[in-house]
């Protein structure tokens, strides 16, 4: 995936630049305004000949102030000013054009890839085909409709092996559910069963299923998934039933397994 900059969509490549004068303007005494004015004549005269291929339109100082720092929120990535309290929902470029954003956000995505362990994994789906870890919650709706949506990949000729891990600390019940499906003598029959809303008389329990769900509990907190569905793919991050970029791995991962297969 190119990480190079998309010009025509390259609103928040000034974002630093800007942010800067703006806290410094912000703090200023009388006697400085001539010198941030110069300052923000620099920095625009800079932010021009750095990106020459943008057209900016106007120039100006930022509400932000202070220094800001790069944190993560599920597969997302966003800049956090403390000293103005301001969050940025941003795409940060370099001067070459480089998506800075989406490098954190690869290198988030290889700790986490780090921290699991596919043996550790409910499996679902044929081995042999495109591998997704799923972080999921039997009691979420959208992992429910992420269910069906892999059932009918299927039967279109594109399934998935899924590596599922639960998340039991957003719902009630998540725990017990996921403990009765990891105690089932089917646990796929019994995963499918109750993603598709069949309520047992009773929920099953065993030691095995309670230790898993206590293990995947630990590791959601270690790789820091905060909702549900999470997906890795590819190496990458997927908060959410984003079908769009699932159905672009898809995509992907079919076309080379069929370009493969052309070449023997």
């Amino acid at each position: 995936m190119s990480r190079r900059m998309s010009f025509s969509q390259a609103a928040g490549a000034a974002l630093l630049l800007g942010v800067s004068i703006g806290g410094a303007q912000a703090q200023a005494k009388p006697d400085d305004v001539q010198l941030l004015q110069k300052a923000a004549q620099d920095a625009e005269q800079k932010l021009r000949q750095s990106f020459t291929n943008l057209q900016f339109e106007g120039f100006e100082p930022a509400p932000v102030k202070g220094p800001i720092y790069q944190a993560s929120a599920g597969s997302r990535m966003l800049y956090y000013a403390p000293e103005s309290e301001h969050i940025l929902f941003a795409t940060v470029y370099d001067r070459n054009g480089v998506n800075v954003t989406a490098l954190a956000q690869d290198a988030r995505a290889q700790r986490q890839l780090a921290a699991i362990d596919p043996k550790q994994a409910l499996e679902i789906g044929p081995k042999d085909a495109p591998s997704v870890i799923e972080f999921t919650d039997p009691d979420c709706p959208y992992c429910r409709a992420l269910d069906r949506f892999w059932t009918a990949k299927a039967a279109e000729g594109k399934p998935v092996r899924r590596l599922v891990y639960f998340v039991s600390g957003i719902h009630p019940e998540a725990a017990t559910k996921a403990e009765h499906i990891l105690c089932a003598p089917d646990r796929e029959a019994s995963f499918k069963a109750l993603y598709a809303g069949a309520k047992p008389p009773a929920l099953l329990t065993c030691p095995e299923g309670r230790a898993k769900v206590e293990a995947d509990a630990a590791l959601v907190k270690k790789v820091g998934v905060s909702g549900t569905p999470t997906l890795i793919v590819g190496g990458k991050i997927i908060s959410g039933f984003d079908q769009a970029e699932i159905e672009a791995f898809l995509g992907q991962a079919y076309a080379a397994k069929a370009s493969t297969h052309a070449q023997r």
